[in-house]
């Protein structure tokens, strides 16, 4: 601080910065500040600052945990739940840790990410379901072994490429015969939607969309009908009576719901 006070003083008499440096050079010796932080401060005064004193720096934040803060913190998560830390820590002015320690241990608050849904139904859709519910628990205690007349649905998106690697493609040869040549697997750009049925046992009928069609309400039942009359004719010897079957589609929104049907 003496040190800034002479740079300022020398500066007011009139001084260079070149002769400020060899007058602090004689006065202070090995102590004198560098030549970089004299002209630094010399150009400070120059530019019309008074003061001796460095200048206010954020720094880092600091930490303050009480229940102010809490409070602010509890506020703010109750107005906006999706707050990250970040956002809180630079509002309130105080590093990320401390928010942290003040929602898991203070407020007893975790961050739970949302659970996605296929589809959002209605109370009604809700209610049916309810009620399909209800019907299968009651044909179980009815049936011993209705989970063998369960019949299971799921839709996927199938790329069309050549399923062969390089290791099913190799070929016997004797030494003199020319090597193959097997072109790299590439994502094919074009999609296909795949309807798949399988029951306790395994895969009981799949069938391919056509390439164009448009995947409707009366579509899909048309594909249910394909689906019985395969079990009607390749019936499943292992089950002496199929009283009852279930169809259910996981993912189509038109015919998303429990089919149930005599068979």
């Amino acid at each position: 601080m003496e040190q800034r006070t002479n740079i300022k003083f020398c500066f007011k008499l009139g001084k260079t910065a070149a002769e400020t440096v060899e007058m602090m050079r004689q006065v202070y010796g090995d102590n004198c500040l560098s030549r970089a932080q004299i002209f630094r401060w010399y150009e400070r005064f120059k530019s019309g600052v008074e003061t001796t004193e460095d200048e206010a720096r954020p720094g880092r934040p600091f930490s303050v945990r009480n229940e102010g803060l809490i409070s602010k913190v509890r506020e703010r998560i109750q107005e906006e739940r999706c707050a990250t830390v970040r956002m809180m820590a630079d509002e309130f002015g105080v590093n990320r840790e401390t928010i942290r320690q003040i929602l898991l241990e203070d407020l007893g608050k975790r961050k739970v990410a949302s659970r996605f849904v296929p589809h959002s139904l209605s109370d009604d859709q809700r209610h049916e379901r309810v009620q399909y519910a209800k019907d299968i628990i009651k044909t179980a205690r009815r049936i011993k072994n209705v989970l063998n007349s369960v019949v299971a649905e799921d839709e996927t998106w199938c790329f069309r490429y050549d399923p062969t690697t390089k290791r099913q493609s190799a070929e016997w040869k004797s030494p003199a015969s020319p090597k193959g040549k097997k072109v790299r697997l590439k994502k094919s750009k074009v999609k296909t939607v795949l309807v798949c049925f399988y029951d306790s046992k395994g895969i009981i009928y799949r069938e391919f969309v056509p390439e164009g069609q448009t995947v409707t309400g009366s579509f899909y039942l048309s594909v249910l009908e394909r689906l019985w009359k395969r079990i009607r004719r390749v019936p499943d010897p292992s089950t002496q009576h199929k009283a009852v079957g279930f169809f259910f589609t996981t993912m189509h929104r038109f015919t998303g719901q429990l089919l149930y049907k005599n068979f």
